[in-house]
């Protein structure tokens, strides 16, 4: 069973209004790069940034085997539009989309993307940062074939909710629960929001083991110094991978021999339990490709 897995659990939001910060990303372990045009640049920097973003994604494919998306500004301010024709057509791995709020605003950029000359098939990832987004989640993932995925947007959301950042992160819950059963349902990525205190490193790895525990693919991070312990908690453990391949044998030999049960370590094995392992044994796989090393026992 052939199963293909895009490693996301680190993606790391890198200003465009940052050379040096855009230079440096090109030796950073992060699976995913968001070259941000929208919330970390201020409006007056906002033209250099799309003209740095543009250039260095001119270059070819500067950060290797990451994934790269460019977050643009939404088409309803002075530099959405701009923002799309710059980065169209520069081979990048993908769209993101500030404050998604429906299907049309989805259709909206897909049209400005080909008329800037794109592909037709540009990935599209929808931030998730508003109420009536939240509530339009199924909607904005179904919008279109090419939505890659949903993303949180924790802060936006915080001030709109009007709740607070705590430990726990209780108040995010329901929000958490309606992009992953959105992106789920449409076979797309999901990825939690970043983590602000950057001096909280316990309360960090504790969201990211959240984020894992409520099936986030990985975290969207604001800083270097996270990528290590989000790539360690949201990717297998090589006893994980173990079973997996165990499950996966034990599994086709009884298939192959006619048993109707099936049991592994006094637990029943049905399909779905294969098909998990299967994803998960591919995780690990694109991990150690990504990371260069196929002597990597997974």
């Amino acid at each position: 069973m052939a199963v293909s897995v895009c490693p996301r659990r680190s993606v790391l939001y890198m200003p465009g209004s940052n050379r040096r910060a855009l230079e440096k990303a090109k030796g950073l372990p992060a699976d995913g790069l968001i070259l941000d045009l929208e919330d970390a640049v201020s409006p007056d920097a906002k033209p250099e940034a799309r003209a740095n973003v543009a250039e260095i994604l001119a270059t070819g494919k500067p950060y290797g085997k990451r994934e790269v998306i460019v977050r643009v500004n939404s088409l309803n301010t002075p530099w959405g539009m701009d923002d799309i024709a710059a980065v169209a057509t520069s081979g990048l791995d993908g769209l993101a989309i500030p404050k998604v709020e429906s299907a049309d605003s989805v259709r909206q950029v897909q049209v400005a993307v080909r008329a800037a000359g794109g592909p037709e098939d540009l990935p599209i990832w929808c931030m998730m940062e508003t109420p009536m987004g939240l509530l339009r989640a199924a909607e904005i993932a179904g919008a279109s074939p090419h939505v890659a995925g949903l993303v949180m947007g924790t802060s936006d959301l915080a001030k709109d909710l009007h709740c607070e950042h705590v430990s726990g992160r209780e108040p995010f819950l329901t929000s958490f629960g309606l992009v992953i059963l959105a992106a789920r349902a449409f076979g797309i990525a999901a990825l939690d929001g970043v983590h602000l205190d950057l001096a909280d490193d316990d309360g960090f790895a504790a969201a990211c083991v959240q984020g894992r525990q409520l099936g986030f693919d990985g975290k969207t991070l604001i800083h270097p110094k996270t990528i290590a312990v989000a790539n360690a908690i949201f990717a297998p453990v090589p006893d994980e991978v173990l079973k997996a391949r165990a499950l996966i044998a034990t599994y086709a030999e009884a298939v192959a021999q006619g048993r109707g049960v099936v049991v592994l370590d006094g637990k029943l094995i049905e399909q779905l339990h294969v098909d998990n392992a299967h994803r998960l044994v591919a995780l690990a796989e694109a991990i150690a490709e990504r990371r260069g090393d196929a002597a990597v026992s997974v």
